[in-house]
């Protein structure tokens, strides 16, 4: 069964990084291209960041081109989500899954841009 926890949420000023974190298991993760989602109050889920199986290319939504960067550790079944000059657009849970996507999504992790 597909298990995903995402961590490294939490509150931040503008400006500010957060590196978010999720740990997969249940499937052969070095033989799927990885997504970060983020869903805000009263909006759709929406597609943040993708990366291929081997990191060789990667995909961001226009609003985070050149702020955030997705990673992945294979060894570790993990990948990553750097957010760098955060907004305060950027708030939302932001959620990890593989693709195409799982059914089985994770608790996601709360990230909120406030001063």
């Amino acid at each position: 069964q597909v298990q995903l926890v995402e961590s490294g949420g939490g509150l931040v000023q503008p400006g500010g990084s957060l590196r978010l974190s999720c740990a997969a298991s249940g499937f052969t993760f070095s033989s799927y291209a990885m997504n970060w989602y983020r869903q805000a109050p009263g909006k759709e889920r929406e597609l943040v960041a993708t990366i291929s199986v081997i990191s060789s290319w990667t995909n961001y939504a226009d609003s985070v081109k050149g702020r955030f960067t997705i990673s992945r550790d294979n060894a570790k079944n993990t990948v990553y989500l750097q957010m760098n000059s955060l907004k305060p657009e950027d708030t939302a849970v932001y959620y990890c899954n593989k693709a195409p996507p799982s059914g089985n999504w994770g608790q996601g992790t709360q990230v909120t841009v406030s001063s």
